[in-house]
Order: structure tokens, then sequence, then C-alpha cells
């Protein structure tokens, strides 16, 4: 079972850390009308990281307005309780971190049995090592390109050696997802590094204007979220 089997790469992962709470469901529709099938949807606890993103309710809102697919990435200190919450709440992709769990394997287990897809993630500083024992054994490596907790950082490319020892390990159908510091200057390297699914928060939202000015098409014109999406999924491409 895999709700990632129908995508096919590369995919971009809209974070709705990076949208208009006020106007969230207006948001959805415009990634939507996009091209967006997967949404990507931090937790955050002020633990593991510190800072406080939405919990359940939320999550449980979101999966009322769409039917896209919800890739949950839990930033928890203690993730297994919450697996079962999630899941009910509609997320179909949950994915812990490493440095939480010595041996993710369990939670694996309990998310499967949960009906959802299970994921693993790492933070820039941690060895890749840490995971590698294990990338056979989830649906979905979330590599964080940044220190996780707060949007619109700068990507670490330490990060692109993590990838290229991921990918190798992984086989080339694994999903390999980059979250933090995606954008249109970096995602041509991500890509190639081994990435097939990117999340996009800061640079694929934009201000309330729908666009943003540092963000523009060849002839200077700024793009809207389709615009931007689009950019970036062209930009993913990887030659044949």
């Amino acid at each position: 079972m895999s709700t990632l089997s129908s995508l096919r790469p590369p995919v971009i992962n809209p974070s709705l850390l990076s949208a208009d709470f006020s106007h969230l469901a207006r948001d959805i529709r415009q990634v939507e009308a996009s091209g967006a099938e997967i949404l990507h949807l931090d937790i955050m606890d002020g633990h593991f990281v510190p800072n406080l993103s939405f919990g359940v309710p939320v999550v449980e809102a979101i999966r009322r307005t769409t039917d896209l697919i919800l890739d949950v990435h839990l930033m928890l200190s203690n993730p297994e309780p919450y697996l079962p919450v999630f899941r009910k709440a509609g997320s179909d992709c949950l994915t812990v971190h490493i440095e939480v769990v010595a041996d993710p394997r369990p939670m694996f287990d309990l998310i499967r049995r949960l009906g959802a897809v299970p994921g693993l993630s790492l933070n820039p500083p941690t060895l890749v090592e840490s995971v590698l024992p294990f990338v056979g054994e989830c649906d979905l490596i979330l590599v964080m390109g940044v220190m996780p907790g707060f949007g619109g950082q700068s990507f670490n490319p330490i990060v692109l050696e993590k990838l290229r020892r991921i990918r190798e390990a992984a086989g080339a159908s694994a999903w390999i997802s980059v979250d933090g510091g995606v954008n249109e200057s970096t995602v041509s390297d991500i890509a190639s590094a081994g990435a097939n699914m990117f999340v996009a928060g800061s640079s694929l939202f934009g201000h309330s204007d729908g666009v943003y000015s540092n963000n523009v098409d060849s002839n200077g014109v700024g793009l809207d979220i389709a615009g931007r999406f689009n950019r970036l999924r062209q930009l993913a491409e990887i030659p044949a």
C-alpha cells in the first residue's frame, strides 16, 4: 500500500506553513488549480523545534477542505502517541525524525497498521549513516535542507551529499523529499543530487497580492502561485 504510488516525479509539495491562514481554503484551491497532488503539513511541538505551528483541529479542517494527499511531518519529541491521532485527523503520510527514535521500524509498522505511509526525516547536522539502515523500511525519506522550525531559511549545501548517499542506498524509485530552502535557485541542484519531491513554502506562496517581487519570469513579470509552481517543477526536471 502506498498513497504515493499515483504520483510521478518531480513532485512539488506545497508547504501550508507558508500559506495565509486567514485564507487557507483559498490557498489550497490555488495550489490544487496549479496541479498540486499533495500538501505538506508541518506539526511543531515547541520542544523538538523552537516553534509551534498547528495541531489536530487544523489537520481535520484541511482534510475537510481537500482530497489531496496530506503529507504530515511530525516535528515532535515524542511522536508515537500522536500517530493514531493524526491518522484519524486525515493524514495520509506520517513522517517521524531519526533524532528522536533510535529504531523507527516499530513506528513504521504502526503507521502501516493505521493505513498510512511511513516516512523518516533527518536534520542537516545529523549523520546520514543514522538513516541509511532504514531507507528500505519506509516509503519516504525527508531530508531537511535547513534546521526545522521556521520558514524562509537558506538551503544548507551540506545536504546535497546526504541526498546522493541516500539515493544510492534507496534505489532509483524511492521517494526522497527535501524540505527547507527549496526555490528557483536551489531546486535543480537538489534534484540532481537525488531528490524527486520538493517541499516548497515561502518560494511558492506569495504576499496578499499573489506576487513575489523577487520571483519573476524571463520578461520580469511577477509570477502567481501557478506560475511559481510550474517554474519549480520545470527546474526540477532531470534530463533522461
